[in-house]
């Protein structure tokens, strides 16, 4: 036993050794993606806070704030419209129990009068603008700014018709394919390989293992945005599972697991873009931009506009 420990632990030391150096120097294993786009303002379901989520209303809002990243979820109309839609079955939008995929785009409701915003519970979005729109619109509207687009089920039509609207507008390089469901992520790499794309669940569940298990400097990393959820958000804003044991239970091991600094200062000279959502108050920006990360999704980007814009203006005084 004392033979295999004098071999052993010296050989543990040094890998322990390495794995640190490397982690702090990336570069010396691995060529850094080199980005079309760094977003530091994202805004989520275009901006839903501020007016009703994914209207164009609310899109030309962020916009207007200077959002370099709009965060859209996709459905597939029975005619194949591939419309911006969070969620599939229209009754919380609309108030209309039916799913979108059973109504033909000129056949779909307007929004209600008010949408609660999903991170901030209690808080109430309006605006003048109800209709639901194609991606195409939004695509032809803002050419050149940069869109996550996620797609929540298998359905290979929509997929496919993405791809193909992303590579009719020249957009390869400032689409980001973005799912839940790794089975889901592999159909929208296949159908555009050219489009970046984000860590699934269980691909994000597999890097922090390769990070605590000192492997991460050795492994290549094909995705390029990690966007993931800011912990300190749970039991907050943001609340995963119904029992309140749980979700205090999941804010403190994620917080443990994923605030680390090394990690995403590592993940960043790779190439990597860290951005946190949905963050909306100041504390919560705080926190994603001193832990390194590119940038911060947001229902109120009119807040994180003036908060990046504050911080700016103090920089260059001090």
């Amino acid at each position: 036993m004392s033979s295999v420990l004098y071999y052993a632990l010296p050989a543990l030391g040094s890998y322990a050794m390495l794995s640190i150096f490397f982690l702090r120097r990336p570069r010396l294993l691995h060529t850094p993606f080199v980005p079309a786009f760094r977003p530091r303002l994202g805004a989520h379901r275009g901006g839903s806070g501020e007016k009703l989520e994914n209207t164009m209303e609310a899109i030309e809002n962020s916009m207007a704030q200077r959002a370099d990243l709009l965060e859209l979820d996709c459905q597939l109309t029975r005619d194949g419209v591939v419309v911006v839609s969070h969620d599939e079955n229209l009754s919380r939008q609309s108030g209309l129990n039916r799913d979108v995929g059973s109504l033909e785009f000129e056949e779909l409701p307007l929004y209600k009068e008010e949408l609660e915003v999903y991170f901030s519970p209690g808080h109430f979005a309006h605006g003048s603008d109800r209709h639901m729109i194609r991606l195409e619109d939004v695509f032809q509207r803002f050419p050149r700014t940069a869109m996550s687009v996620e797609v929540k089920g298998e359905n290979d039509k929509l997929i496919h018709k993405i791809a193909s609207l992303v590579r009719h507008f020249d957009r390869n390089e400032i689409t980001i394919w973005a799912s839940e469901n790794s089975s889901v992520m592999r159909k929208c790499k296949a159908a555009n390989p050219e489009m970046p794309f984000s860590f699934t669940i269980s691909r994000g569940v597999w890097l922090i293992l390769l990070y605590y298990l000192g492997l991460l400097p050795f492994i290549p990393i094909p995705e390029r945005f990690f966007l993931c959820f800011l912990p300190t958000i749970i039991n907050r804003t943001y609340f995963p599972f119904s029992h309140p044991v749980l979700n205090k239970l999941a804010a403190v091991v994620s917080k443990w697991l994923i605030m680390r600094k090394s990690l995403i200062q590592h993940l960043e000279q790779r190439g990597v873009q860290v951005v946190f959502w949905c963050l909306n108050e100041e504390s919560d920006f705080e926190v994603a931009y001193n832990l390194g990360a590119t940038g911060v999704m947001t229902d109120y980007p009119t807040a994180l506009r003036r908060y990046l814009d504050n911080h700016r203006a103090a920089a260059q005084v001090s």
